[in-house]
């Protein structure tokens, strides 16, 4: 198939997409696809797109790493070649529309909100992943907890916030405070006292307008992946130092990963449960991944939906499948086989 990976954008999780992208591009070419690894933002320069596919490693982009903080997107709007304030880069469309189907590698706001989805949708372009409203739904952390709860699925107790607007309410401390639609932690902290709670606030709403406020949950982290509606083994996350931020996410040797995690039989299978309720009650069809924290009684909460999981080297999902007996390279396919059969199905 002529596939084009999509990565980058304007999302702080950028770095982490474009890796993603990268990983996942490599794995498909060994599939034996023809294969682009396209920035969604910048784009590529040139006329025309007809034999793109043809000269796909020479079109592609290349990717670096994954630096310890969030890069500088004011830099990557100076970088674009046309100077356009257009989400989709030069000649993204076009090739999205000539390509068999187009493998979103995308995270953050940018590329989980729905607004690319529903693009798509519009154009006929077939993606991988979920459908524009699933994935609105599952960006906006305080919108997808309710309905969570609703769905029987537990979550923190908390609040939102809208920049500007005074608070619904008094937190308990310590407590933890995230940007309402953001990834990766960026924007995260942990508040233990006023002082604190206003400075987390202030970092907060340095990415976004709305913050989310909620119990802080001393205990242990799991995140499991649900495949096609099937949970697949539960994987758990001890930082080395500090919570599982940014930092503790994407550089090797920071976060002590287990998989599958050391849990009862009971309790793998209710964690396991919890993430197959979330993702039907939220409506993520394809792939996705559910964050969990179990406090010292043992208690699920659910943290929130990934609707575009990370599938970098030290992503979680790609570690989840191979416990499960899928290679790197299957589990693309198999997302792509899923998405496939979704929209043959509409069709």
């Amino acid at each position: 198939m002529d596939i084009v990976v999509l990565a980058g954008g304007l999302s702080p999780e950028r770095d982490v997409s474009l890796v993603s992208g990268s990983q996942i591009c490599a794995a498909l070419r060994a599939n034996g696809h023809r294969v682009i690894l396209m920035d969604v933002y910048l784009g590529c320069e040139g006329n025309g797109v007809a034999d793109w596919f043809e000269r796909s490693e020479e079109v592609s982009i290349t990717v670096e790493g994954i630096a310890e903080t969030a890069p500088d997107l004011a830099a990557v709007k100076a970088s674009r070649a046309d100077q356009s304030d257009c989400f989709f880069g030069p000649n993204v469309i076009e090739l999205c529309r000539a390509a068999d189907i187009v493998f979103l590698a995308l995270h953050g706001e940018n590329g989980e909100n729905g607004k690319l989805q529903a693009v798509f949708d519009l154009y006929g372009i077939r993606y991988t992943g979920s459908g524009y409203l699933s994935s609105a739904i599952a960006m906006n952390k305080d919108l997808a907890k309710k309905i969570l709860a609703a769905g029987g699925v537990p979550v923190p107790r908390g609040f939102s916030i809208k920049k500007g607007e005074d608070a619904p309410g008094q937190p308990d401390f310590p407590c933890v405070v995230k940007p309402c639609c953001g990834g990766s932690s960026i924007g995260v902290s942990i508040a233990r006292d006023r002082g604190a709670y206003e400075e987390a606030l202030r970092e907060a709403f340095r990415w976004e307008d709305e913050v989310v406020v909620e119990q802080y949950i001393e205990g242990r982290e799991f995140s499991v992946a649900v495949l096609a509606g099937k949970a697949l083994p539960v994987i758990e996350m001890a930082p080395i130092s500090g919570f599982y931020d940014y930092k503790n996410k994407y550089q090797a040797g920071s976060t002590v990963e287990t998989c599958p995690a050391q849990l009862t039989d009971g309790q793998t299978k209710k964690l396991q449960a919890y993430a197959e309720l979330a993702a039907q009650v939220i409506g993520l069809d394809t792939y996705s991944r559910m964050d969990f924290l179990m406090d010292e009684d043992g208690r699920f909460f659910c943290l929130e939906a990934n609707t575009l999981p990370g599938m970098t080297p030290t992503s979680l999902i790609p570690q989840e499948a191979a416990a499960a007996g899928i290679s790197y390279g299957a589990l693309c396919e198999q997302i792509i086989e899923i998405s496939l059969k979704k929209t043959e199905n509409v069709s």
